[in-house]
Protein backbone atom coordinates (compact mmCIF):
# COMPACT_ATOMS: atom_id res chain seq x y z
CA UNK A 1 0.00 0.00 0.00
CA UNK A 2 1.77 3.70 -1.11
CA UNK A 3 0.89 6.66 0.97
CA UNK A 4 0.16 9.85 0.60
CA UNK A 5 0.12 13.38 1.34
CA UNK A 6 -2.66 14.78 3.23
CA UNK A 7 -3.62 18.70 3.30
CA UNK A 8 -1.88 18.79 6.93
CA UNK A 9 1.52 17.63 5.03
CA UNK A 10 0.64 13.88 7.09
CA UNK A 11 0.95 10.63 5.05
CA UNK A 12 -1.86 8.02 4.93
CA UNK A 13 -2.15 4.48 3.45
CA UNK A 14 -4.75 4.48 0.86
CA UNK A 15 -7.04 1.62 -0.20
CA UNK A 16 -6.96 -0.06 -3.33
CA UNK A 17 -10.76 0.88 -3.92
CA UNK A 18 -9.47 4.52 -3.90
CA UNK A 19 -9.71 5.78 -7.51
CA UNK A 20 -7.12 8.63 -8.42
CA UNK A 21 -7.01 12.03 -10.73
CA UNK A 22 -5.31 13.87 -12.77
CA UNK A 23 -6.94 17.60 -12.84
CA UNK A 24 -5.40 18.94 -15.84
CA UNK A 25 -5.76 23.04 -17.10
CA UNK A 26 -4.18 23.00 -20.74
CA UNK A 27 -3.38 25.73 -22.49
CA UNK A 28 -3.01 24.98 -26.04
CA UNK A 29 -1.18 27.60 -28.33
CA UNK A 30 -0.07 25.11 -31.36
CA UNK A 31 -2.91 22.91 -31.64
CA UNK A 32 -1.30 21.20 -35.06
CA UNK A 33 1.57 20.54 -33.18
CA UNK A 34 -0.24 19.24 -30.24
CA UNK A 35 -1.29 16.65 -31.95
CA UNK A 36 1.99 15.30 -31.49
CA UNK A 37 1.57 15.03 -27.86
CA UNK A 38 -1.98 13.71 -28.06
CA UNK A 39 -0.70 10.50 -29.68
CA UNK A 40 1.76 9.20 -27.87
CA UNK A 41 0.04 10.57 -24.27
CA UNK A 42 -3.54 8.97 -25.60
CA UNK A 43 -1.96 5.42 -25.61
CA UNK A 44 0.16 5.72 -22.24
CA UNK A 45 -2.94 7.24 -20.40
CA UNK A 46 -4.70 4.37 -21.68
CA UNK A 47 -2.27 2.01 -20.88
CA UNK A 48 -2.17 2.97 -17.52
CA UNK A 49 -6.39 2.08 -17.36
CA UNK A 50 -6.51 5.92 -17.35
CA UNK A 51 -9.83 7.11 -18.59
CA UNK A 52 -11.18 10.56 -19.76
CA UNK A 53 -14.05 11.97 -17.79
CA UNK A 54 -14.22 15.15 -18.89
CA UNK A 55 -12.14 17.33 -21.79
CA UNK A 56 -13.55 21.03 -21.08
CA UNK A 57 -15.35 20.87 -24.75
CA UNK A 58 -17.80 23.08 -23.33
CA UNK A 59 -16.97 24.68 -19.75
CA UNK A 60 -17.62 28.01 -17.33
CA UNK A 61 -15.59 29.36 -15.03
CA UNK A 62 -17.94 30.37 -12.10
CA UNK A 63 -15.54 31.14 -9.76
CA UNK A 64 -11.78 32.15 -9.60
CA UNK A 65 -10.41 32.01 -12.38
CA UNK A 66 -8.77 29.31 -15.37
CA UNK A 67 -6.11 30.00 -17.64
CA UNK A 68 -7.13 26.90 -19.93
CA UNK A 69 -9.42 24.04 -20.89
CA UNK A 70 -10.21 21.76 -17.77
CA UNK A 71 -9.91 17.89 -18.35
CA UNK A 72 -10.42 15.18 -15.49
CA UNK A 73 -8.49 11.67 -15.62
CA UNK A 74 -9.87 8.89 -13.77
CA UNK A 75 -7.30 6.05 -13.11
CA UNK A 76 -7.77 2.97 -11.34
CA UNK A 77 -5.89 4.21 -8.11
CA UNK A 78 -3.96 6.93 -6.87
CA UNK A 79 -0.66 4.71 -7.55
CA UNK A 80 -1.58 4.07 -10.98
CA UNK A 81 -2.12 7.73 -11.64
CA UNK A 82 1.20 8.86 -9.95
CA UNK A 83 3.20 5.44 -11.75
CA UNK A 84 1.70 6.58 -15.20
CA UNK A 85 2.43 10.59 -15.07
CA UNK A 86 6.71 9.60 -14.20
CA UNK A 87 6.26 7.21 -16.53
CA UNK A 88 8.94 6.87 -19.58
CA UNK A 89 6.46 7.28 -22.12
CA UNK A 90 4.47 9.88 -20.38
CA UNK A 91 7.97 11.97 -19.92
CA UNK A 92 8.37 11.45 -23.50
CA UNK A 93 4.91 13.07 -24.28
CA UNK A 94 5.76 16.07 -21.99
CA UNK A 95 8.65 16.70 -24.18
CA UNK A 96 6.64 16.77 -27.32
CA UNK A 97 4.28 19.25 -26.04
CA UNK A 98 6.78 21.80 -25.16
CA UNK A 99 6.08 25.08 -27.31
CA UNK A 100 2.57 23.80 -28.45
CA UNK A 101 1.15 23.87 -25.22
CA UNK A 102 1.36 23.93 -21.48
CA UNK A 103 -0.26 22.20 -18.60
CA UNK A 104 -1.16 22.23 -15.06
CA UNK A 105 -1.77 18.59 -13.45
CA UNK A 106 -2.81 17.98 -10.10
CA UNK A 107 -3.16 14.33 -8.94
CA UNK A 108 -5.72 14.05 -6.46
CA UNK A 109 -6.68 10.57 -4.54
CA UNK A 110 -10.21 10.13 -4.77
CA UNK A 111 -12.93 9.70 -1.84
CA UNK A 112 -14.66 6.32 -1.13
CA UNK A 113 -17.49 7.96 1.48
CA UNK A 114 -17.79 5.68 4.39
CA UNK A 115 -20.66 3.01 3.75
CA UNK A 116 -24.36 3.83 5.42
CA UNK A 117 -24.76 2.24 8.70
Amino acid sequence: MKSAREPNGEHTSMSSEEKGYWLVTAVVTDPAEFQNYTSVAGPVIAQAGGKVLARGDVFEVVEGSSPGRPFVIEFPSYEAASECFASDGYQAAIALREGSATFDIVLVKGFVPPAPQ
